[in-house]
Parts: structure tokens; sequence; C-alpha cells
């Protein structure tokens, strides 16, 4: 054998495939891209999932789980220009005055008030909520505000407490006895004191 005999493994060395070269390269006029349309350009892609622009699968089929529609609060708006119209002076306002004016229909947690309008008249409005504007419209008009539940309020801040100086040792009366007696004890006669201070001082004179 020499090196002229060595071949390659029959199915070892295949031809490349020859892509967009008309009918007689084996791929077909189109190349096996099919005819026209995103697929068929060089250089696409399309994510997967994606349907051609219609509505996908994903958002077709029913949503399942647990979300806060049920725990939310809904109020049902009534502006301040229906009251005015609705309601005479001096009238007492509530959920179901306001019903049955036809300002409000349906289910709901509750009214709301909004200042939407001008009123001239003095109502005692009861409602679950009111707007800044409504509130202060209502009030100037000389109505009263009524909240169903109360205004819950926010809770108070705790101040620091102060803390209160210490005594010092010195200024405290109870521990002053004590050291008045110490002291009183630990001095010495007068007389002990008399030799070291001539020992120090000059010589008695004879």
């Amino acid at each position: 054998m020499r090196l002229h005999d060595l071949k390659p493994k029959p199915g070892a060395r295949t031809r490349r495939k020859r892509i967009g070269r008309g009918r007689g390269s084996g791929m077909g006029k189109t190349s096996g891209r099919g005819t026209k349309g995103q697929l068929s350009r060089a250089g696409s892609s399309v994510r997967p999932g994606f349907e051609g622009g219609q509505m996908p699968i994903y958002r077709r089929l029913p949503k399942r789980g647990f979300n806060n529609t049920r725990f939310t609060t809904t109020f049902l708006p009534v502006n301040l220009k229906a009251l005015e119209e609705k309601f005479e002076s001096s009238a007492r306002v509530d959920e179901e005055a306001i019903r049955n004016a036809g300002l409000a229909n349906g289910k709901s947690d509750g009214i709301k008030i909004l200042g939407v309008g001008k009123l001239t008249k003095k109502l005692t409005v009861v409602a679950s909520a009111f707007s800044a504007s409504a509130k202060a419209a209502i009030e100037a008009a000389g109505g009263t505000c009524e909240v169903i539940g109360g205004a819950v309020e926010a809770p108070a801040k705790k101040k620091p407490k102060s803390k209160a100086p210490k005594e010092s040792d010195e200024d405290s009366p109870a521990e002053e006895a004590p050291k008045l007696e110490a002291s009183a004890e630990g001095e010495a006669p007068s007389e002990d004191k008399a030799p070291s201070e001539q020992a120090e001082g000059d010589a008695p004179e004879e």
C-alpha cells in the first residue's frame, strides 16, 4: 500500500449543500424555504409561540390563580352638582336617599362624594368617603360631612422619652452624710497636727 492508495472511509466526506443554486442543485427552485413570506427571507427569526399576529394560545386560554379583585373596595361616585340639583336645603343625604334619587346604581361598598360642580345648599351628607374639595365645599355652604363608620386616623407617633439627668454623687444628700461622717472620723485632733506643722515650718523660738 502506498500513499496514493489511501482513501477515506465511504461516507466520511460529503459535498456541502449548495443553497440557492436553482433547480439542478437538488434543493428545488426555492431552496427548501417555500414560497415568499417571512420565513423565506435570509436572517429571519420568529420567537417561540408567535402565531403571525393573531391572538396566541397563551392569551386565548383562561387564567387561573389568585388575585386581589375580590378584596378591592369600590365606591360609586356622586358629584356636588348632582346633590345641588336633587336635594333641598337642610336635607339629610345618605346612601338610601342618593339611590332613590337615581344618582347611584349597582353594587358597591359605599358612596364617595366628589367635588365637581358648585354647592350652595346646606346639606348633611352621609357617605363612605369624601374628596378633599367636596368636604371643603359642603362645609363652606354650612353643611356637615359624616363618614360612615368614622374616619380612621393614623396612629400617633410616640415621642421619645427625655432622659432625666442623673444627679452626681456630690449633689445627692443621701451620700453627703456618710462622707461628712467619714471625714469627721478620719480627722485627727488639732494637737496632733501641731508637731507636723512645726516640723514643716520654722523652728520654734527658745
